[in-house]
């Protein structure tokens, strides 16, 4: 806590289970005793989205990740969502948790694994760190599945706002991407401008995500009396928004996931992170209340 605002965080996969101020949520909630509805605030890690097949290949080799998509046939949102992450330091204003991957079927390389939660005066701030705590180089990435809400107003009464400049297109069949990014002039991908939500069904990668004069990227929704914005360093070029009409309790509800990589990227090697033994890596994202 700090001050009116509070972060609910689980320890099975480091996830973001509320997040409010003033006792008004701007994150979509679950109780403790339940699992994260439609990947409500989980962290993904070594990758986010899917990896087509579950296969992909690392110096060479030939890596087989387990299926956890069976109905796609894809290996779907990294390792540690299930995990059990240990607490490493916590204030009455933030809270630490690290997991380690472990060498396993398809991800042969051991990365160690940290998150921060802060609460303040701006809102709420996520640090992720991973490093390389194996014998050979990796590529990796990092996701969160983070459902901002602008306080009480529903989905279909809010506007969006993304600061993404492309769109990746996918096949249905399988949400693996089967082209290019293209550009969102003229589609109905562009969001630059605030649109509304109502009508709007997404379940669509976004790249090209332009920072601010502060060298952030901003995304914002918006309602008739509360915003939110998600705001992300460079290094989540791409966003994930995908709009279900049934979460739990609620009914429609927006996903504004941040990436660093868009889906099938240990394929495609679009957006990766190499890192050496011992190198480590850190950025940060984050969601702060506005008024309208």
């Amino acid at each position: 806590m700090h001050g009116n605002a509070r972060a609910v965080v689980t320890a099975t996969g480091a996830g973001l289970r509320s997040f409010e101020v003033d006792g008004v949520p701007y994150g979509e909630t679950f109780g403790a005793d339940e699992a994260p509805p439609l990947g409500a605030g989980m962290v993904l890690v070594p990758w986010p989205n899917r990896t087509a097949g579950g296969r992909w290949t690392l110096a060479g080799s030939t890596q087989q990740l387990d299926i956890t998509e069976p109905a796609r046939g894809n290996a779907i949102h990294g390792l540690v969502r299930r995990l059990q992450w240990t607490v490493v330091e916590r204030t009455a204003s933030t809270v630490s948790l690290n997991v380690v991957i472990a060498p396993q079927a398809g991800w042969p390389v051991e990365l160690s694994t940290t998150i921060e939660y802060a609460v303040g005066d701006d809102g709420l701030t996520v640090t992720h760190w991973v490093e390389n705590v194996g014998s050979q180089p990796t590529p990796f990435g990092v996701g969160t599945h983070p459902y901002p809400r602008a306080g009480n107003a529903s989905t279909d009464s809010c506007v969006l706002q993304l600061a993404a400049s492309t769109v990746l297109p996918l096949d249905p069949s399988t949400m693996i991407p089967n082209g290019p990014a293209v550009p969102v002039d003229g589609t109905e991908y562009d969001f630059r401008s605030p649109r509304p939500l109502s009508g709007v069904h997404l379940d669509t990668p976004f790249g090209g995500c332009v920072p601010g004069p502060d060298g952030l990227v901003r995304h914002r929704l918006t309602g008739p009396a509360d915003g939110v914005e998600l705001w992300a360093d460079p290094d989540f070029g791409w966003v994930q928004v995908f709009t279900p009409d049934e979460f739990p309790g609620r009914g429609r509800a927006v996903a504004i996931e941040p990436m660093t990589c868009p889906p099938d990227a240990l394929n495609s090697g679009t957006g990766l992170i190499v890192l050496a033994p011992g190198a480590t890596w850190t950025a940060r994202w984050g969601i702060t209340p506005t008024s309208t």
